[in-house]
């Protein structure tokens, strides 16, 4: 019985160190903005509405920080933020990429699926 109790307890370990298929790491998208800035204002009313319904939306949820309160609670840049938009994509709270500026819509998407995927485990249609 010992016997058993040992191997169930070592099998029970080896499954909870297995990661786990479809559980994504804390991946999302900053959004630094400030009042009064136009490109901001693009961007809101360019991309923002369908950012949620978009596969990188889903997998890289936005979240919104003033240029002037600096990073959210548990999020830590690489280098300070000069100018909006800046979108810094955090994983776990750490900065692992930015596109600083919104260059419209027909660049915004490829620049931002391009560095999801350079820097994450992002697949577009996977």
């Amino acid at each position: 019985m010992t016997r058993l109790r040992f191997f169930i307890a070592a099998l029970l370990a080896a499954l909870f160190a297995l990661p786990v298929a479809g559980v994504a790491s804390d991946v999302r998208l900053i959004m630094v903005e400030q009042p009064g800035c136009a490109y901001c204002a693009a961007w809101n009313d360019e991309i923002a509405p369908a950012y949620p319904n978009t596969e990188e939306g889903a997998f890289a949820p936005l979240e919104r920080a003033d240029l002037h309160m600096g990073p959210p609670d548990g999020v830590s840049y690489d280098r300070k933020v000069n100018f909006t938009p800046t979108f810094i994509l955090v994983e776990d709270g750490e900065e692992i990429g930015r596109l600083e500026g919104y260059p419209g819509q027909d660049f915004f998407w490829p620049l931002f699926t391009k560095l999801l995927e350079e820097r994450t485990d992002f697949r577009p249609g996977a």
